[in-house]
């Protein structure tokens, strides 16, 4: 038996990376999983190798027609929904303010905060009643961002900021009937892309030279995370006999990078491992 037999699960961002490697954990964990996601030949990918285990809607996370379109393909194709997780998400690559001009960094702030935030909203509340009827719970990826500086340049990082506030209040309204929680990954190697509106919408983040040995040295494990390291937190927190007692929390699964605000930077020095700078990722 697994932890999530006969749980029907919405995830938004399911095709690649992160939100990939969740929906196959909880697939073999025994859910079925509905898939909203932009890259209709991943979605076709994933649907045609489950046996009929997810179903797929190609779509925009920015549009409210589709996320209602997911949610009603998740309730046809297994009869309900449980979870909903919103784990959508582009990434800024460090970009700091002062190198972004007046009108670009209107753009890029639309586009980011569209996709990071206001889409977390918009499937939120289109799961919202399915999710009342079967007492059910909602995931959110946040970040290692959501609480410190670094993660990446002020739009990615306000922009998860903002998913953490998602998550308490909406932990708060929606109470008792639906939890509220979300996982916070660290640096790790998947293919967040970054945006249309600075000439980065083909760059992804698993493609920076030497990523992987810059994630690795920046954290207390020493670790280059991967996307199937985080699974097991969204099935905890998917499990409603194993964390019912669970709403507005956050999962931090970084690598132990709240540490190195604290201290580490410092012991990397001394280790001769150099802190990696935004500017040195970019």
């Amino acid at each position: 038996m697994g932890w999530l037999d006969e749980r029907r699960v919405l995830i938004t961002g399911g095709a690649n990376g992160i939100g990939r490697a969740v929906a196959e954990r909880f697939v073999a964990e025994g859910a079925r999983v509905a898939i909203l996601d932009r890259d209709a030949d991943a979605c076709d990918r994933l649907m045609r190798a489950s046996s009929g285990a997810i179903a797929t809607v190609a779509g925009s996370v920015t549009s409210w027609v589709d996320n209602q379109r997911a949610v009603t393909r998740c309730v046809e194709a297994f009869g309900g929904l449980d979870v909903f997780i919103g784990n959508a998400a582009v990434f800024d690559f460090f970009r700091p303010l002062e190198e972004l001009d007046g009108a670009q960094l209107d753009a890029a702030f639309d586009e980011l905060f569209s996709i990071n935030v206001r889409a977390c909203l918009l499937g939120a509340r289109a799961a919202l009643g399915p999710l009342r009827a079967s007492r059910g719970s909602m995931i959110f990826t946040a970040s290692s961002a959501s609480f410190s500086a670094s993660g990446g340049g002020p739009l990615y990082t306000a922009s998860k900021h903002a998913v953490l506030g998602i998550i308490r209040q909406l932990a708060y309204e929606l109470a008792p009937r639906v939890r509220v929680n979300g996982v916070a990954p660290g640096g790790t190697l998947t293919s967040l892309s970054g945006l249309e509106a600075m000439g980065e919408g083909d760059r992804h983040l698993d493609g920076i030279k030497d990523i992987g040995e810059s994630i690795a040295a920046s954290m207390p494990l020493g670790v280059a995370i991967q996307p199937s390291d985080h699974t097991a937190a969204y099935v905890l927190l998917a499990a409603a006999d194993q964390s019912r007692a669970m709403t507005g929390t956050v999962i931090r699964s970084d690598g132990g990078w709240e540490l190195c605000r604290i201290g580490w930077s410092d012991k990397a020095r001394r280790l001769r491992t150099p802190w990696p700078s935004p500017r040195r990722l970019r």
